[in-house]
């Protein structure tokens, strides 16, 4: 599948699920305004894969026109247990980077499952993508919104 069709089906699955059913209260006005990047990871190897989230972040941090970016991985990270590890040195690398208070990821997957949950449980859903996903998030940008939000949990 192409690099367009993949970003295609992410945003429709970003339009009908998350802003559609309301998963995110707080995505429909950036959503609307133009302010999620997609982009497409095609690399199975760690260290590219991380590369190319070293550079979202750099890219995010100069670039305050955009709120948010989703990276797609299609290819690499179809288990769980793999896509889990990918988002262990993400959140390192996050960390190690400098970027802990200015960003947080998000993660989303095809086959998401909250510890501690049955597979099948309703709860995984609103985590569940079209393609292993991992959302990164402007801090102040979160903080702003749970407080027009009365209970965030």
């Amino acid at each position: 599948m192409s690099d367009k069709n993949i970003i295609d089906c992410c945003q429709q699955w970003v339009l009908k699920v998350i802003v559609g059913l309301n998963f995110c209260p707080f995505a429909k006005p950036v959503v609307d305004a133009g302010g999620v990047a997609y982009n497409v990871i095609n690399e199975r190897s760690l260290d590219q894969c991380l590369m190319a989230l070293s550079d979202e972040f750099k890219s995010l941090a100069a670039d305050d026109s955009l709120e948010t970016s989703l990276l797609i991985y299609p290819i690499g990270f179809e288990s769980f247990d793999d896509y889990l590890d990918l988002v262990e040195v993400a959140d390192a690398l996050l960390l190690d980077e400098g970027y802990e208070g200015v960003f947080q990821l998000a993660t989303f997957h095809p086959d998401y499952c909250f510890e501690g949950q049955e597979q099948d449980d309703a709860a995984n859903f609103t985590n569940r993508s079209p393609y292993p996903m991992l959302h990164i998030l402007r801090e102040a940008s979160v903080e702003k919104a749970l407080e027009r939000v009365a209970n965030p949990d």
